[in-house]
Formats: C-alpha cells, structure tokens, sequence
C-alpha cells in the first residue's frame, strides 16, 4: 500500500480552522439566574483540616498585629447624623492631618457617615478596631477653593443631612436645606480662598460632595490613608497619656419647626 503525505502551507491550515469553527453553532446567553450564599459561622462547623494547617502560621501572625492594642477609647463612640461623636472625632484628625501639607490645619474636615463602618466601643482599642472602622483605602487630599463653592459643599452637605465636619458650623432644616454655615464662626466670603482636608472618594464629587471637584489646588500626599492617620493619632494619644475622647458640639444644628 503507498502512503500518501500531504503538506500544507500556513495559510491553508488557518483557512481550514476557521471553516471548522464556522461550523459550530453560535450560542447566546437568554437567562442568568444566582442566588446568594451568607459566609458566616455555618461554614466553620466541619472545618478543612488541611486548609487549618495550611493557614495556621498566618494566621498567628495577623492575629498577633490586629489583636495589638494601640489606646484606650474614654467612651463608646457612634456615627449618626447630623452630628455624632465618631464623625466629629474622624474630621477632626482630617482637618489636623493637613499640617503635613499647609503646616497648619485646614480650614475644615470633612468625611462622609458612609466611610465610617463600625462603632469605636469605650476601653481597649485594638488594630483590628480600626481596620473595621475605616476599612476603605481612602487618602487624605487637601482642597483649596474659592468661598462661593464651600457653600455649594454647605449645601452638599445639608442635603444628606449632615456628614461629619470639623471647624465649621451649619445650621440646616429637617428636609435638608442649608440655612447658615460659617468657617471658624465667621460667614463664608465668595472670593476667599478656603482649604478642605477631606479623602480622596469624597475629593472626586463621590456621596453627593458634587462642589468638591470645583476646588483650584488638590494634594493628595502619597501613603496619608485616613486609617493610617487614625492609626498614629491613637498612638501619638497613647504615648502623651491620653485616651481618645470626642465630643457633639452643635458643628451641624437642625433648626426645629
């Protein structure tokens, strides 16, 4: 019997390929359905054994830096609108984080309720504490802008509600209109230049701060996150013999009817 070789060049074997897969039937997607699935304590009742072990090493030493304790807290703190102990506590470490870019603090702090996940609960603060807090890798950005667009962010602000400030006072109503709002209790002038130490999410228009964007300077200093900044107030509070404390001081005020 003769055996027959056939050769073909690269272009007929592509040619080939692409008829072949011409050939099969071209499917499209008409319905996707799913469902969800809590990952809670369910899952840990027959643990992997070999997944433990594997684990184990790591997860003694992130145990060993979440678990460390960073500072004492003088009270249980909470966030809430229109004012509230953790928001103010958190602007308040904003608007002083700006030293590292002005040489002073800015003029007012803000952080959107939103970015603040959990309760800072009176005694031991732990690592872990903060992270669940503040658990965004939001970054401190330093805004300057003219007075005419702080009182569109008054504004912002009044709509939601309130948001956690520091160094300005606001006086809004129950369905969210700004009524006053001052910068170290003085009225806000249009032409005059103001400085903001608000996170990056917030700097970008993001949670309805749409006056953010309008700013003429933006500095945001590279590796200054809001739970890094946190993380070193606690300390620099601890090592002074200090616990963290805050307090409601009428910074926004909802006038009754």
């Amino acid at each position: 019997m003769k055996r027959m070789i056939l050769r073909f060049t690269p272009g007929v074997l592509l040619a080939a390929a692409f008829l072949l897969s011409s050939c099969h039937p071209v499917y499209e997607v008409t319905k996707t359905e799913g469902t969800m699935i809590a990952i809670d304590s369910t899952w840990d009742a027959k643990p992997n054994a070999e997944a433990v072990a594997l684990l184990a090493p790591y997860k003694a030493k992130v145990d060993s830096i979440m678990y460390r304790v960073v500072g004492t807290a003088e009270m249980s703190m909470d966030k809430g609108a229109p004012e509230s102990l953790l928001s103010n506590l958190v602007a308040d470490v904003l608007r002083n984080a700006a030293g590292q870019v002005l040489g002073k603090p800015a003029d007012m702090g803000l952080v959107n309720m939103g970015g603040l996940r959990n309760v800072l609960t009176e005694g031991p603060i732990t690592c872990e504490n903060i992270y669940e807090i503040l658990p965004f890798e939001n970054s401190l950005c330093v805004l300057t802008m003219k007075g005419v667009y702080l009182k569109e962010l008054f504004n912002n602000i009044a709509v939601r509600h309130g948001e956690g400030v520091s160094g300005v006072q606001l006086l809004i109503t129950k369905d969210g209109k700004l009524l006053q709002g001052t910068v170290g209790g003085r009225p806000v002038e249009d032409e005059q230049l103001y400085t903001i130490a608000t996170i990056d999410y917030l700097a970008d228009g993001n949670d309805g701060m749409i006056a953010l964007p309008q700013a003429e300077k933006r500095d945001c200093p590279d590796g200054a996150t809001l739970r890094g900044l946190f993380m070193d107030y606690v300390e620099q509070q601890t090592a002074a013999g200090k616990k963290i404390t805050s307090r409601l001081e009428g910074r926004i005020t909802v006038k009754d009817e």
